[in-house]
């Protein structure tokens, strides 16, 4: 299982330089683990810059994942995460969902670099 933060879908869905690194990740969306805070960030950065009708694509796409919810168990190990690593509020429920579920997380984001089960492109 892996988690394709934010950043990976959103170079998979614009075909940027690095879509090439994320297209394996992403090719079996069974195995495929989203957090909720994911979609919000995809949706919000592809409507803005190209508009709501390819955002709400690439979201339908990722709800062929199974999407993981926000929780109380999730928002703890989040914030112990944050701290340790000082990670931005989004980047910690990402990580907090990998461990969670013990799945890879796989990025483009320098803040993850040096944090085992991290890959970082």
């Amino acid at each position: 299982m892996v988690v394709v933060d934010s950043s990976g879908w959103i170079e998979f869905f614009i075909d940027g330089p690095k879509a090439d690194q994320f297209a394996p990740h992403l090719s079996d969306l069974e195995n495929v683990i989203t957090p909720v805070v994911v979609i919000y960030e995809v949706f919000k950065k592809i409507k803005r810059e190209r508009g709501e009708a390819l955002a709400r694509l690439c979201v339908s796409q990722i709800e062929k994942t199974e999407v993981i919810p926000l929780t109380h168990r999730l928002a703890l190990e989040a914030a112990e995460l944050s701290i340790e690593y000082s990670l931005p509020m989004a980047d910690s429920f990402i990580l907090a969902t990998a461990r969670l579920h013990r799945a890879k997380l796989i990025t483009r984001d320098s803040d993850f670099r040096g944090i085992t089960g991290v890959q970082v492109f």
